[in-house]
């Protein structure tokens, strides 16, 4: 497939280059998700709000620009306006909050997300992972409130940054995130997950990190829908009385209710009856996942050991955000929290259309999306934004280079056979964190 049929409506719509991914966030979704904000006066503002909602995706795109050189390389100031002050976009994306954002994620998550998922079943269950990251936002008294900040080792006090705790519900076999929570760094990731389970749709299965191990998540992702069903590893100190056995390394289980449990939830039932199926991969320690899929003819126990391994895929997701889209950054831009937070709603919007992208390209070339290299598309993307304010000769020489390089988009199929064991690769320095100078102090 040639890069140009995919890119002739970058020259013919607005904002420049963006309308291309705009084609999956149409005008009226958007506003859709404008109507939770009180309507703007009448009058002739450079930044809109329409405007502005892409402006916040670009930040996230375009992480390597600051802000203002974003609205001008996406051609986002209108009425006539050429430039836009600092302090009118910022007072832009003050009138927009972050409601807007969080809706059209929603958005994508279930227009695209779950699709995929639909679309990728495994024996006719749609897949995903959940699982908690933190990301580091600006050192201001405001985020540090709104966020905490996380202690470090006892010899070097506390974090250079705050962090927000975020928990991301993805679609494993295309990367797509169907669901997200956001709160403060000292909030458990258990607790933020709470918020994504009623996502889940009947016929699913849900990887989790052993982390999330607790009995009322077992009980309610089994007993809230039809065929719903959970699989993750289980802890060494967990306890349970085997029924019988299934097969080799394979069976019927009952766990118990805790203390804890029972008096946070006095309506759940004293016994669950789960799956438990061991394994050992070569060079590891035994392992024994827990899973709600009893049924041994329709999910076979090595079926089902090698598809845990793919939980991972969401470790991966989260590496091209905040490896990739991120570039790495000490931290997010701003330095309020609901700003912050529209940010990262950004981000996420910005991350999904990538994906987007890649998924429709994948299917065209009838390849799996997680064989298309997610950092070369981001490149592409970015390429072809920056190149947009510089005219239609400079989009059609890139458009000729890109078409002689399309085979780095698409990946070697996976050699499953690795494997890279975790490892400390820098060490962390024994100087203590620099705790920054007073505000008002002299230079000497």
């Amino acid at each position: 497939m040639r890069l140009e049929s995919e890119l002739k409506g970058v020259l013919a719509q607005a904002p420049m280059s963006m309308a291309s991914l705009a084609e999956d966030l149409p005008e009226r979704v958007i506003e859709e998700a404008l109507k939770v904000i009180k309507v703007e006066p009448v009058r002739r503002r450079a930044l809109p709000a329409e405007t502005v909602i892409w402006l916040v995706i670009g930040m996230a795109l375009l992480r390597e620009r600051c802000i203002q050189a974003v609205v001008s390389h996406l051609g986002l100031a209108k009425g006539g306006y050429r430039t836009v002050s600092s302090s009118a976009i910022v007072q832009a994306r003050d009138r927009l909050g972050e409601q807007p954002m969080a809706a059209l994620f929603a958005y994508t998550g279930n227009e695209w997300a779950l699709k995929s998922a639909e679309q990728h079943k495994w024996r006719n269950l749609t897949v995903f992972g959940a699982d908690g990251t933190s990301l580091r936002v600006a050192d201001t008294p405001e985020n540090e409130a709104g966020f905490g900040r996380p202690s470090s080792a006892r010899h070097r006090g506390q974090s250079g940054y705050p962090q927000v705790r975020l928990v991301g519900l993805m679609a494993l076999r295309s990367h797509l995130l169907y669901g997200a929570a956001l709160g403060r760094f000292d909030c458990g990731e258990r607790t933020l997950a709470k918020k994504l389970w009623y996502l889940l749709p009947d016929g699913s299965l849900v990887i989790l990190d052993r982390g999330f191990i607790d009995y009322a998540l077992f009980h309610d992702v089994m007993t809230s829908g039809k065929d719903r069903h959970f699989l993750t590893r289980a802890k060494k100190n967990l306890k349970w009385r085997i029924l019988r056995a299934l097969g080799p390394g394979d069976f019927l289980v009952e766990l118990s209710l805790s203390r804890a449990s029972r008096k946070e939830r006095p309506e759940l039932p004293e016994k669950i009856v789960v799956r438990a199926i061991q394994y050992q991969r070569k060079g590891f320690q035994p392992q024994t996942l827990l899973t709600s899929l009893v049924d041994t003819e329709a999910y076979p126990a090595d079926e089902v050991r090698v598809l845990y391994h793919e939980r991972w895929e969401l470790e991966l997701g989260y590496d091209e955000i905040k490896t990739h889209t991120l570039e790495r950054e000490e931290s997010l831009r701003c330095k309020t929290p609901e700003r912050v937070r529209q940010e990262i709603w950004g981000l996420l919007i910005g991350y999904n259309l990538v994906r987007r992208q890649i998924e429709k390209f994948a299917e065209n070339n009838k390849l799996h999306p997680l064989r298309v290299s997610f950092r070369a598309a981001l490149l592409l993307v970015r390429n072809i934004c920056l190149s947009a304010a510089t005219g239609v000769g400079s989009i059609r020489k890139l458009i000729e280079e890109m078409n002689d390089q399309m085979k780095l988009l698409v990946l070697p199929e996976r050699r499953e056979e690795r494997s890279y064991p975790r490892t400390v690769k820098i060490k962390m320095s024994n100087y203590k964190r620099n705790p920054g100078r007073a505000r008002g102090s002299a230079l000497i």
